[in-house]
């Protein structure tokens, strides 16, 4: 385990608490010391909720240290029952709980005998998975605990529907412009004529689970949540699922054609060629946009890229592949994944780096110095200390990036959105000579040549005003070449006679 104050991937309980959260009239119990319930106010600030967050803290305190949970954890679970009638309840162990290594799973039995209300414990290991191993975990735990509930019953449907028909799985609270893009996905394929069979977890009732194997085909848009459920189903049903994540023209139309592929080997007759021209000449303005002359000013320019595999992989091949930007790096802080991520992005950028370390990550984008960063909220922290813009593309996210607007990343709209953000992000043609001249809004100087705090110089006054002579577009890196000569030579302090040096080092 490792104690970090920004991290890219919360803590197992909080992915366990994503998915209970999404589904409709399920609570959840957080077995946890005061402190970590934040996800509670997380996710009403964030998803601007307008109803209490299903989620309650059986708290950890000094009581139970001494003396153990006895009938804590029973008697919540048995209150919230009474009080909300839930049709499910999950009760989430945390890092703490599994240390006091108290029998959860015995609370759970014994809650059961009195709770009209379904009652699971989450099965998830809370040292070994992070976030987003543990929703993927909880959502396979529970679609897997409904199907069985079904099958024991005889009220498991066998039929599948007439028309052709889709799940879609992994849309979640706290996702990145989930509800967006779960808003896109079911135009298209309204648009396709395939019917919406279910949406899990988000806004699902546990009750509609069983009704999962009707569908002809799993769509699994984010490859950090359902890939369990879909692998569950194909296995138990042998429902195909598609997991290409349609975002961006090229792989947009390769995920419908995988679509078509998996209907009519079910018996239909459809071609969506016509349909996926369409788009992409008419609705998406994306491919037009790219090699219009205003985006011919974004060719060749340097470009790093960060953040889930999704999202980071697929903004990868967008940047490269459609917009002719040269991405230098590409990462992710999904390390549990990290070999599908080298497979997908490796032709698309010259260096892959996998880590969940966020000082280094903020040291290789000072290392390369691109034009523009694309990442999560931290990489935009990062771009403001470094005077680099960002254009923010996964979580972990800031208020800001839940807008109100629509704005989905996928689909034939997502194109128009995602080449809107990659155009804005860039400092183009005299902007940044206006803002030299008129003032810029952010003149917050940075002197250090990486992100870590360590690396800090001092500069004079009379050296900090030459600086501030030099124009903005190059500011940046004749600051970095001043303190890099005087590292070398061991200055503790930058003068005017220091940059004058510096500046005949390099033959400037």
């Amino acid at each position: 385990m490792k104690l970090a104050y920004w991290m890219y991937a919360g803590p197992a309980h909080i992915g366990t608490l994503r998915v209970a959260s999404s589904f409709k009239n399920v609570h959840a119990i957080m077995h946890a010391p005061l402190g970590d319930d934040y996800f509670n106010v997380m996710r009403s600030m964030l998803e601007r909720e307008r109803n209490f967050t299903p989620v309650t803290a059986s708290i950890v305190d000094r009581h139970v240290l001494a003396r153990g949970s006895q009938e804590k954890v029973v008697d919540n679970i048995t209150r919230k029952d009474a009080e909300e009638h839930p049709d499910l309840i999950v009760l989430t162990p945390t890092c703490t709980s599994s240390i006091l290594q108290e029998d959860l799973q015995n609370f759970v039995e014994r809650a059961s005998l009195e709770a009209k209300a379904d009652v699971l414990l989450a099965d998830v290991n809370h040292y070994r998975v992070n976030e987003l191993q543990a929703a993927d975990r909880t959502l396979d735990q529970i679609v897997r605990y409904y199907i069985e509930k079904a099958r024991k019953k005889g009220e498991l449907p066998t039929a599948k529907t007439e028309k052709p028909s889709v799940n879609i799985i992994g849309v979640s609270t706290l996702g990145f412009h989930n509800q967006h893009d779960c808003t896109e996905l079911k135009r298209l394929m309204a648009d396709l004529g395939i019917e919406v069979n279910a949406v899990i977890p988000e806004g699902a009732s546990v009750h509609e689970l069983k009704n999962l194997p009707r569908a002809w085909f799993n769509l699994v848009p984010y490859r950090e949540l359902g890939l369990l459920t879909a692998n569950y189903l194909e296995q138990e049903f042998g429902i195909p699922y598609v997991n290409i994540t349609p975002m961006g023209v090229v792989e947009t139309a390769r995920c419908l054609r995988k679509i078509q592929q998996i209907i009519n080997a079910q018996g239909a007759n459809v071609d969506y060629e016509e349909y996926i021209n369409n788009q992409t000449l008419y609705v998406s303005q994306a491919a037009w946009f790219s090699r219009s002359i205003d985006c011919q000013n974004l060719t060749g320019k340097k470009a790093v890229v960060f953040g889930d595999n999704t999202h980071a992989a697929a903004i990868t091949k967008i940047l490269a592949r459609e917009m002719g930007i040269h991405v230098v790096w590409a990462g992710t802080y999904c390390k549990y994944d990290a070999d599908w991520f080298r497979e997908q992005v490796s032709e698309y950028c010259d260096e892959v780096i996998i880590t969940d370390d966020h000082g280094a990550i903020g040291d290789a984008i000072a290392r390369v110095e691109p034009s523009a960063i694309f990442g999560t909220q931290m990489e935009r922290h990062v771009g403001k200390r470094l005077d680099i813009p960002c254009g923010v593309i996964a979580a972990p996210i800031h208020i800001q990036n839940f807008p109100i607007g629509y704005k989905p990343f996928m689909g034939y709209e997502g194109t128009n959105q995602i080449a809107d953000l990659v155009y804005n992000s860039f400092t183009l043609g005299m902007e940044d000579h206006l803002l030299e001249i008129f003032g810029g809004h952010d003149t917050k100087e940075v002197i250090t040549k990486g992100i870590s705090a360590d690396t800090d110089l001092a500069w004079t006054r009379e050296a900090q005003a030459e600086l501030n002579k030099i124009p903005g577009f190059v500011r940046g890196k004749v600051k970095r070449n001043t303190e890099k000569f005087a590292r070398d030579r061991n200055f503790t302090e930058i003068t005017v006679e220091v940059m004058y040096a510096a500046k005949e080092s390099v033959g400037a």
